[in-house]
């Protein structure tokens, strides 16, 4: 299901997940004050407001717990995209300070690392997987690069060893980050609380019926518009809302620029 709403517009995703939870909570305190009657529900208004008091505290705790650690993740999968395109831009300018014949192959390596990455590296983390390509291309700019750390030692090629060191963990962090940040036992907590959470809402009895009804659509709409926004950002490279590669086209339009001169 989460699988289904992510890969869905934010719209329709809201659609399902918002508008058809919140009718069916709506319809909750209609169906209870069939079976139950307003004196029976009023008489436990007290004791209800004081455990539903806790209850909401609880389960809002959990769910801007959940909020702040994917867009936490979802930032740090923008700024690792950043940073293995800085590196990716060092290694090539360090390139032309090792000769001429394994610079321009590690160059060309470059170039064709980053076209691949873009090309097949992003959708397949889009389905929580890497691309095989991506990493032969990576492969490919180490065996570019490894002759000349043979032929010299210098602190030339210690720093595009650093650099390409960066760009191998930060492609491996990214790859991580796909795979989503909350696990399937946090899912089950969460729309179980937003259950619990919502239908406590008609243990309570009001002689305005309507005024209930309205009042439990709207805190059903708040606390799934918090499971959207989970939801939605939870995959930092899956869905509409995702991460682009932006920073590494950038790059790979500079390389083009620099070797155009």
């Amino acid at each position: 299901m989460i699988s289904l709403l992510t890969g869905l517009p934010v719209w329709l995703s809201g659609l399902l997940l918002v508008g058809l939870t919140t009718l069916l909570a709506m319809l909750g305190p209609h169906l209870v004050r069939h079976y139950v009657t307003l004196e029976e529900l009023s008489a436990n208004n007290e004791v209800a407001g004081f455990k539903f008091a806790v209850v909401g505290v609880l389960y809002a705790v959990l769910l801007a717990f959940a909020i702040i650690v994917v867009w936490e993740k979802f930032n740090d999968a923008e700024n690792t995209v950043a940073r293995e395109a800085g590196a990716t831009a060092n290694v090539y300018r360090l390139s032309r300070g090792i000769g001429d014949m394994p610079g321009s192959s590690l160059r060309e390596a470059l170039s064709k690392y980053l076209t691949i990455t873009i090309s097949d590296d992003w959708p397949a983390m889009g389905h929580g997987s890497e691309s095989t390509s991506a990493r032969g291309a990576l492969d490919a700019v180490y065996a570019a690069f490894l002759p000349s750390v043979q032929q010299q030692s210098s602190a030339l090629t210690t720093e595009i060893l650093h650099q390409l060191d960066v760009v191998t963990q930060e492609r491996r962090a990214r790859i991580v980050a796909a795979e989503g940040t909350v696990p399937g036992i946090l899912w089950t907590v969460l729309f179980w609380g937003a259950a619990v959470t919502v239908s406590f809402t008609y243990f309570f009895g009001t002689q305005n019926l309507r005024a209930q009804t309205l009042m439990t659509g709207l805190l059903s709409m708040l606390i799934f518009s918090g499971l959207l926004v989970i939801i939605v950002i939870d995959h930092p490279f899956a869905g509409v809302v995702k991460v682009q590669p932006d920073a590494l086209a950038k790059v790979l339009a500079e390389f083009g620029t620099s070797n155009g001169r």
